[in-house]
């Protein structure tokens, strides 16, 4: 059950009053008067400046009564007329319908701001979110390296000495132009040998069978089961996914 106070319908008095004089001012003008008026109105509720807030009940009124009151015109204006009435009903059916969608709009814009307000995150928290990728700490393990000679022929990995600068893994493939000493991953997939005179490294995948020849690199150390490359003490390490990236030479 709803009551309406005494109270509040003496003090609703001077908005009731002004939106009847408002009306009949809209209905004694002409309606290509009237129109305009409204439109601004209807522009000012849709904008909703910040001087005005708080007036969307007294904008409400006013735009209903208005509208009244620019119907008034039009039947004014299409007196004489065989169908004055029935476009006049036309005239009130389709703006009472749009304004009924636009106080709808009104009404449920509110609540959007809001959820949007809700689901997007303050100022502060962008402010203090860290930008880009989690920093890593890699600690890279120092290569140790196992000499290959003619009296050590068998090995966990099947890495033996065949001829000079040449090494033989498994049963079929060779590694030419390599230094007799080799460095293993922790993980036993890698090998890493020297290219002779110092030119580089041929790293070689157990688990593919195949091998890289990489000028101009060293190995500088082991992470995680991958090679850390350098190419020189004033150049910092990279993995060896990102060296192949931009220097792969393959046999």
């Amino acid at each position: 059950m709803v009551r309406l106070s005494s109270r509040g319908l003496k003090r609703g008095w001077p908005a009731w009053l002004l939106a009847i004089a408002w009306m009949l001012l809209l209905a004694w003008l002409p309606w290509w008067i009237d129109l305009p008026l409204l439109l601004a109105v209807v522009a000012v509720q849709l904008v909703q400046p910040a001087r005005l807030h708080g007036h969307d009940d007294q904008l409400r009124l006013a735009l209903r009564w208005g509208l009244a009151g620019l119907l008034l015109a039009v039947y004014r204006s299409l007196q004489g007329h065989q169908l004055a009435l029935t476009l006049s009903l036309l005239a009130a059916l389709s703006g009472f319908s749009l304004l009924v969608l636009l106080e709808s709009w009104l009404k449920h814009k509110p609540v959007r701001n809001r959820a949007l307000a809700a689901s997007a995150p303050e100022w502060r928290e962008l402010a203090l979110a860290p930008v880009g990728p989690a920093a890593e700490i890699v600690e890279l393990q120092l290569p140790a390296w196992t000499q290959l000679d003619d009296a050590v022929q068998d090995n966990p990995v099947g890495i033996t000495w065949h001829t000079r600068h040449r090494c033989r893994v498994g049963g079929e493939v060779y590694l030419e132009h390599v230094e007799p000493r080799v460095s293993i991953a922790p993980g036993q997939r890698w090998l890493v040998l020297p290219i002779t005179a110092g030119r580089g490294v041929v790293l070689y995948d157990r688990t593919r069978a195949k091998q890289y020849r990489l000028r101009g690199w060293q190995l500088y150390g082991w992470h995680g089961g991958e090679a850390w490359l350098s190419r020189g003490d004033d150049r910092p390490p990279l993995a060896l996914s990102h060296v192949l990236g931009q220097d792969q030479g393959e046999e």
